[in-house]
């Protein structure tokens, strides 16, 4: 599976790259939804998009938007996180996350549901 993990906190970056890599997933890392758009663009490849909301430069919804409108990324499932209100973030979404979930959170939960939701794209 490969994954895009997006967000500014380097510990929380760290943990979920280790947690997927000891699975076998090869895991790309970005700072920020622009660094994130960036690698989308050099490669679409991608079963599944973690990103935080808060974020500097361009935030998670910002990001989602711009990944849902692109037609060679739209299909990829996002999955949110957030330590801010999730149902403020549900409804304040034009284009819903796959799933959003709360900070702090589980971090086998959250890998087990990036596995659910990559499955149906997985080869």
């Amino acid at each position: 599976m490969r994954v895009l993990v997006v967000d500014d906190d380097a510990v929380q970056l760290l943990v979920l790259k280790k947690i997927f890599e000891k699975s076998h997933n090869t895991v790309v890392v970005a700072h920020n939804g622009k660094e994130a758009l960036e690698e989308l663009h050099k490669d679409p490849g991608f079963n599944v998009i973690l990103t935080d909301i808060m974020m500097p430069e361009m935030d998670g919804l910002e990001f989602l938007g711009k990944v849902k409108e692109d037609v060679l990324t739209k299909a990829i499932p996002v999955i949110g996180f957030t330590a801010g209100d999730v149902e403020y973030y549900r409804k304040k979404t034009p284009v819903p996350f796959d799933s959003l979930v709360p900070k702090p959170m589980d971090y086998w939960d959250l890998y087990n549901l990036a596995k659910t939701k990559a499955s149906p794209f997985l080869n």
